[in-house]
């Protein structure tokens, strides 16, 4: 039986394209494991020659299922992340472990806050559909700020009452908040005392976000903060 720490195959039985520079790929694994919203399975590339490389990837997909989604952004001069854009077809395998995570990560019992800049939101979007899956939406705050329309990840999917998209170079026609970056002003409504709140995406969007979270009264424990760079 698989464990979190061994590896397993996992066949691609769907590829979605999220952005211009990210796809969701659907694995179906041999030995099939619940994840907890917000962790994540590392997949690994071996080369004829014996030669191993290896990234970790959020699941995007709420718990459960035989099936788990991973989104990967295509980075310039990414090794794995460009192999499986370019090469990996539907009806292929991967070898993946997990999943890995318990301290970003939520059960869907308490409600929560997340934070996400850019492609932080991947992990985030694991703990929506396991509200909105649960009949339970509003246990899950969502905040994620993207460059444009364009950069959106699960755009067809992800608006809805409890979430906010901050533009902060170009916005959609006829949007009522100005273009910019995050703002505290844009946390205080939705920072509550009884929400730990969830932080992703870049060292400096992180950091920045989690100044903000502290100007508007939430106390350093209850923020949790998942970083990542530009490994590919």
């Amino acid at each position: 039986m698989a464990t979190a720490s061994s590896w397993q195959t996992g066949v691609v039985t769907a590829i979605g394209e999220e952005t211009p520079h990210a796809k969701t790929f659907r694995l179906r694994l041999a030995e099939p494991r619940t994840h907890r919203a917000g962790q994540f399975y590392v997949v690994r590339l071996t080369a004829p020659d014996g030669y191993h490389a290896q990234r970790d990837y959020s699941v995007a997909s709420a718990p459960g299922g035989e099936h788990i989604e991973l989104t990967v952004e295509k980075l310039p001069d990414g090794e794995v992340s460009a192999f499986l854009h370019d090469v990996v077809r539907v009806g292929d395998t991967l070898q993946v472990r997990g999943p890995i995570g318990r301290f970003f990560s939520w059960d869907g019992d308490a409600p929560v806050l997340g934070v996400a800049g850019g492609s932080g939101v991947v992990p985030l979007m694991s703990m929506l559909r396991l509200a909105r899956g649960a009949g339970r939406p509003g246990l899950m705050r969502l905040v994620v700020s993207v460059r444009s329309p364009e950069d959106l990840y699960y755009a067809d999917e992800i608006t809805g009452p409890e979430t906010t998209v901050v533009y902060t170079r170009r916005g959609p026609a006829g949007g009522s908040r100005p273009i910019g970056r995050l703002t505290a002003e844009d946390l205080r409504p939705l920072a509550e005392a009884d929400r730990d709140v969830y932080v992703c995406g870049s060292q400096g969007f992180c950091d920045a976000a989690t100044g903000l979270l502290a100007d508007v009264g939430i106390e350093e424990k209850r923020i949790r903060v998942s970083r990542f760079g530009p490994t590919g």
